[in-house]
């Protein structure tokens, strides 16, 4: 097996999993924190104790605060970066080298969307390529799938999509997945539907995390409407994504689409339907005014509740495309404060 040297911008919980399943598959990766203590804690006891505490890494991954040096003579680099903070984050090592010369492979675990103050959200591998080389153009690669980092940590079996307009390049990230630790990966040419999918369940998410807290107590919610919210959920996410240009219906009905959407609604792992369920069981949207409070304020919060920031976005999506969301629409109601949960949840059944 050909050995690599793969890089990961950001060492997040999912970042750190990854890179340690592809280090236990016999490659040589280097995370970079900016957290001195998330490097310390990596390099001298295998472990990210701020990110992703309990879990014992590959003793090979090693973790540096020199973002330059991370990236530089890596065949592959992968970004992690939250989505707000992928352009300034690139432009710190847009210098080295092989990124220069377009040589590394680069790829994104980031999910959500990017805001664009003339137009429609930015996707991220958009948002990229615009801070990358112009040899970047159409050859970056989305990372993505039903891949809860905990479980990745553990060496579970976990699918993953690598998803390129550039063939190639999808297919060697695809190879290099297949060879971590617990991992088994597929190629794809949709890149758009596989950003939607990543960033729009997990809105739907969180719905499901509301209405599964209110099932405990109201008589109008159950497993059977868990289950009709799926289905009408991943028919969304299918609209969404042809409505923004997606080209294959297989993306939605692949593991980037209902097997995310599956794991990210019921899993305990799971932020977004954590989320869903403290609206519910703890009043958490009395902290916040609105909408844009909540996302100008989500520390707050004490975890990155991914759907609430991304609502906005498709929010916006449907205002410019006007199509119909009734379930991600309901949602942005709920965070903006204009009706609670219950009677929106109640408004959505009837409608």
């Amino acid at each position: 097996m050909e050995i690599f040297n793969v890089g990961i911008i950001g060492a997040g919980a999912w970042g750190t999993a990854l890179g340690t399943a592809i280090a236990a598959g016999g490659h040589n990766v280097e995370l970079w924190a900016m957290e001195e203590d998330v490097v310390e804690s990596i390099n001298k006891e295998h472990e990210n104790k701020r990110y992703l505490p309990g879990f014992k890494l590959a003793p090979s991954m090693t973790c540096t605060s020199d973002i330059k040096q991370a990236a530089t003579g890596k065949q592959f680099l992968i970004m992690g970066s939250p989505s707000l903070y992928l352009a300034s984050t690139i432009s710190k090592f847009v210098d080295v080298p092989n990124i220069a010369d377009g040589s590394t492979i680069i790829g994104a675990l980031t999910k959500g969307f990017v805001p664009n103050n003339s137009g429609l959200p930015k996707f991220v591998l958009e948002t990229m390529e615009e801070a990358l080389p112009a040899s970047y153009k159409d050859s970056t690669v989305y990372i993505a799938g039903p891949s809860h980092a905990e479980e990745v940590a553990m060496g579970k079996i976990t699918g993953l999509i690598s998803a390129s307009q550039h063939h190639r390049n999808a297919v060697k990230m695809r190879d290099l997945l297949r060879s971590a630790k617990g991992i088994m990966a597929y190629a794809s040419f949709d890149t758009i539907g596989v950003q939607i999918c990543a960033a729009a369940k997990n809105v739907i998410a969180v719905v499901y995390g509301a209405m599964d807290a209110l099932a405990e107590t109201s008589e109008l919610f159950g497993d059977n409407t868990e289950s009709l919210l799926m289905a009408a959920g991943l028919n969304e996410i299918q609209t969404l994504g042809f409505a923004m240009g997606a080209t294959h219906a297989a993306t939605f009905t692949s593991i980037s689409g209902v097997g995310d959407l599956d794991v990210t609604c019921k899993s305990k792992y799971g932020r977004n339907r954590r989320f869903g369920q403290d609206i519910i069981k703890t009043d958490m949207l009395s902290k916040f005014k609105d909408l844009d409070d909540l996302i100008a304020n989500v520390k707050k919060v004490g975890y990155l509740p991914e759907g609430a920031i991304a609502c906005k976005y498709v929010h916006e999506i449907v205002q410019q495309k006007k199509i119909k969301l009734p379930i991600c629409e309901i949602l942005y109601k709920v965070l903006n404060k204009e009706c609670t949960a219950e009677e929106c949840l109640r408004e959505l059944v009837n409608c």
